[in-house]
């Protein structure tokens, strides 16, 4: 009887670990060496769409469009990976990458030292600027001492709103309001809730050329003129980081950027 309870359990044994092999056989990729990462073959991209000419919403189509959809859709095409698009709030945008809910973002991004704390970026791909938003008939604001001690907005969690609060901390009177989409400090503007906006460069400059000529101007210079944008992915996530600089690296070289920058900016 034990012997074969013996041979049983010997039995048992060499099917377990036939089994067991299996498993691992059908876990591993096709066609991709043990222990190699899965190839990337979509990224889930975050953008909060209501930046132009960045990212908005065509109204006919209700696509995403702008540069930075242009940008990342090159991206994908040029590296034979699927883009979808996931439209979420700016501040939304870091934890989404922390928690994985999306593999990268574009959304006119600068890449700050307390961003990289908490994520890796891919470019730059694109060099922007601050400027000063007033209304038409504002006089004596050009620069950002021209500020203190009054009421400015910009939208919550840029390098627009950085700056607002560097005018506050040294004039404690100064009022800085923010808003969750910078068409919102624009409209509180020429409503004259707040007497400036401080924004990136290009976007105002396509507002006010392409919504509000007869009422905003900027002034003054360009400023913080060393703002790069940067792709952001999740820390230590360096395949999709090669991938989208590899990516941007090839449209770079084949001419598709500047076809891309000259549809938005020229």
């Amino acid at each position: 009887m034990k012997k074969y309870l013996s041979l049983l359990l010997v039995l048992m044994l060499s099917i377990g670990m036939l089994a067991v092999a299996g498993c691992g056989g059908e876990k591993e990729p096709s066609g991709q060496d043990a222990g190699q990462e899965p190839a990337i073959t979509k990224l889930v991209v975050g953008s909060e769409t209501a930046y132009a000419p960045f990212e908005m919403v065509d109204e006919k189509t209700g696509d995403y469009i702008g540069f930075d959809m242009d940008i990342i859709k090159a991206i994908g095409e040029a590296m034979g990976v699927e883009v979808e698009i996931r439209s979420m709030e700016f501040t939304a945008l870091i934890p989404a990458l922390q928690n994985g809910q999306i593999d990268c973002a574009i959304s006119a991004m600068s890449i700050t030292p307390e961003r990289q704390q908490a994520v890796d970026f891919a470019g730059p791909y694109y060099d922007s600027g601050l400027i000063i938003a007033v209304a038409k008939d504002t006089e004596g604001i050009s620069t950002l001492e021209d500020l203190q001690g009054k009421k400015l907005g910009a939208q919550i969690g840029t390098t627009g709103a950085d700056a607002c609060l560097s005018v506050k901390e040294k004039d404690p009177t100064t009022e800085v309001k923010t808003y969750d989409h910078v068409g919102e400090a624009f409209m509180e503007l020429q409503k004259g809730g707040v007497v400036a906006v401080i924004n990136d460069f290009p976007v105002t400059d396509y507002y006010v050329k392409t919504e509000a000529s007869d009422t905003v101007k900027t002034v003054g210079e360009i400023f913080l003129a060393d703002d790069h944008y940067g792709i952001p992915v999740q820390k230590g996530d360096t395949a999709t980081l090669n991938l989208i600089n590899e990516g941007l690296a090839k449209i770079k070289e084949n001419g598709t950027y500047d076809e891309i920058y000259a549809k938005w900016f020229e």
